[in-house]
């Protein structure tokens, strides 16, 4: 015989489409915007990279970054993803979705920064720090990602869950366009402000200093979104799903949906411990 369900997970599961599901769906689908914005934006300025480090004026072609160096700049980030999604993975379920969630975002936050930021004029110092910082940018990417999908999926209804999740998941798609967009814009900026010949005219000359700006500034661009979101992401509550299966607080999760689906939710006291228990 099928257990009761909880009053405000019957309550979340048969909820009309309210506003508090697309506001859900901006802030979840910002981190997955983020993400990808992070992760593919290396692959822009990789090239870049290699023509202001790792240019030899004896060879024909412009500077290319070394296999072993291209590997580490472009899959550092990857490596850091796999730790980080089974770390707070394991920490959401312990500690709940909502500050996890806030700490993943401020992790990349600082992360996007620093690695514009990597210090040292010889390459090896310049890649050391960048792979440093992309590993612990790709730790917080690692919360972020499934923290993101679990959110929407415990915010939403039973009707359109999967339509949610899809259009949290979609966000990639801009978050990879976004990252192309604002590399051609900074680079053409900044070929429009510093004349530099061709590198067949001059080859010593056609990467100017100034370049070294371009890939950081691409770079550091990636926090904008993520720090955006961190006021709304502070605002939302743990999810129902959380605080009364894992918390065991009910009547906490009632007063929480409560105000989101903005209707009285009442639990029945009696049946509390039995639908919890029996649930998990």
């Amino acid at each position: 015989m099928p257990r009761a369900q909880l009053t405000v997970l019957d309550k979340l599961d048969k909820a009309k489409t309210q506003g508090y599901h697309f506001l859900a769906i901006v802030i979840a689908g910002m981190g997955f915007f983020t993400d990808a914005y992070d992760l593919f934006s290396i692959s822009l300025v990789s090239k870049l990279l290699g023509r202001l480090y790792y240019t030899d004026l004896t060879y024909k072609n412009p500077g290319t970054l070394p296999p072993n160096v291209s590997a580490a700049v472009t899959g550092v980030a990857l490596c850091g993803t796999l730790a980080g999604q089974l770390f707070f993975g394991w920490l959401g379920d312990r500690l709940g979705r909502k500050s996890v969630y806030g700490f993943t975002l401020i992790l990349m936050v600082l992360c996007s920064l620093a690695s514009g930021l990597s210090f040292g004029h010889q390459p090896k110092g310049v890649i050391a720090t960048l792979c440093f910082f992309r590993f612990w940018l790709g730790f917080g990417v690692g919360g972020d990602y499934p923290l993101s999908a679990t959110i929407m999926s415990e915010y939403a209804n039973k009707k359109t869950r999967g339509s949610f999740i899809a259009a949290v998941f979609a966000m990639q798609g801009f978050g990879i366009l976004f990252a192309a967009l604002v590399s051609l814009l900074v680079s053409a900026a900044f070929k429009a402000r510093y004349k530099a010949p061709s590198y067949k005219e001059d080859r010593a000359g056609s990467t100017v200093p100034e370049a070294d700006y371009v890939w950081r500034i691409i770079l550091m661009f990636g926090s904008i979104p993520a720090a955006l979101t961190y006021y709304w992401r502070m605002r939302m509550p743990e999810t129902a799903r959380y605080t009364a299966l894992i918390a065991r607080n009910t009547k906490q999760a009632a007063s929480d949906m409560s105000k989101v689906l903005q209707e009285e939710i009442v639990e029945d006291l009696h049946k509390i411990e039995t639908d919890v228990v029996g649930t998990v």
